[in-house]
């Protein structure tokens, strides 16, 4: 116990000595990689042994927000690039026994690792439903000619919008270049739009394009 608390307080003081660079930060640079597409997962270094998760000083991959609202707050482990398996080293050279210690490696993943993980984010946008929620345009629903007329939004969804709630709903982060989004959807109802993924990623038998089908309903319904 003494040593990871004081393992963690020298921790602590290194990185408030040690100037960062920006790309240095708390931010994993894989979470970016492949145009975007990445499903939300941080590798961290465990600065402590932690139950089921790992040992002090092994490679695991965390939730970004267990990562940020528990683990690195208390720096039980930090991002899993080089400045900070530096300075794990260094805080378990001097807080751990020299019998113990363990060499701290950045585990970077292969190129495999990578497609697999790509291929099956992109399968998830391509087999689920995006649900979005937005109010009745009152005066032109009230204007129309025909019930058979389309029903517009009070403020049309956006291709920012569609981003935001694909992370939000279905754990994957895309970028705008991921999206063939023209202009604004402003009405009610189903529609498949084409999603711009790397030629790398093979597209499943019988499909031309990767797609993603959006709903947009009516709140409260």
């Amino acid at each position: 116990m003494a040593y990871m608390q004081y393992g963690r307080n020298a921790l602590r003081k290194i990185i408030t000595d040690t100037t960062l660079q920006r790309s240095d930060r708390m931010l994993n640079p894989l979470l970016y990689a492949s145009q975007g597409l990445r499903y939300r997962k941080l590798e961290v270094i465990l600065t402590t042994s932690i139950g089921k998760l790992g040992k002090a000083g092994e490679t695991v991959k965390v939730a970004p927000g267990y990562f940020r609202n528990h683990l690195m707050p208390k720096l039980l482990a930090v991002p899993n690039i080089e400045k900070y398996a530096f300075l794990v080293r260094e805080q378990r050279k001097i807080y751990q026994p020299e019998e113990e210690e363990e060499e701290v490696k950045v585990v970077k993943e292969s190129k495999e690792d990578k497609m697999k993980e790509y291929e099956k984010a992109a399968r998830r946008l391509d087999k689920s439903k995006l649900v979005l929620r937005r109010l009745i345009n009152v005066d032109k629903f009230r204007s129309r000619a025909t019930k058979d007329e389309p029903i517009e939004l009070r403020s049309p969804v956006t291709k920012d919008d569609i981003i935001a709630e694909v992370e939000r709903q279905l754990s994957v982060r895309i970028g705008p270049e991921n999206l063939h989004l023209p202009s604004p959807l402003t009405t009610f109802g189903e529609f498949e739009v084409p999603l711009r993924l790397p030629k790398s990623i093979p597209l499943p038998e019988g499909k031309v394009q990767w797609t993603l089908d959006v709903k947009i309903r009516g709140k409260g319904k």
